[in-house]
């Protein structure tokens, strides 16, 4: 990791989930947005948890029940400004592209592990649609460069 990605992201070397360190090995990170509700769905009652928070409880527990073997942290943020395409979760690790995906709901907990899987497996993260599950083929939204060198950056 290099001394720009660190100072940028300092919990990078561990991450704290529902209260427990874990260590960073590698796993890339899937973050799925809490505050997000599916396209055209009407926001939830205070009292009900949103579509987001359900995706996230769903790809948490699928994870949980991997243990070590998850192919990813999952971990819960608020709003990737994404609204307007339903419930969002991006992925990211270091050294590799991050990426955004959009049209997601709590039915594609699994498929986003899937993802996930192939993700690490990817040297520069790049997964083809036809290497995602069927129903995230067309879902990526973006995808971020990872931060470069100082001295090797092409802008320079």
């Amino acid at each position: 990791m290099c001394r720009f990605s660190r100072r940028l992201h300092p919990r990078m070397r561990s991450e704290v989930s529902d209260g427990i360190a874990v260590p960073h090995n590698n796993r890339p990170h899937l973050y799925v947005c809490v505050s997000c509700r599916c396209r055209g769905a009407e926001p939830a009652p205070e009292s009900e948890p949103t579509d987001g928070r359900r995706l996230y409880e769903a790809v948490k527990a699928l994870a949980d029940e991997m243990g070590t073997d998850a192919p990813a942290h999952v971990l819960p943020t608020l709003c990737f400004a994404n609204c307007e395409r339903g419930c969002s979760a991006g992925l990211a690790a270091a050294g590799k592209w991050s990426y955004l995906v959009g049209e997601v709901g709590p039915e594609h907990a699994a498929d986003l592990l899937t993802y996930a899987a192939a993700y690490a497996k990817a040297k520069t993260g790049v997964v083809l649609p036809s290497g995602r599950p069927a129903s995230l083929q067309t879902s990526v939204i973006a995808r971020f460069p990872a931060p470069f060198e100082p001295a090797k950056d092409a802008a320079e």
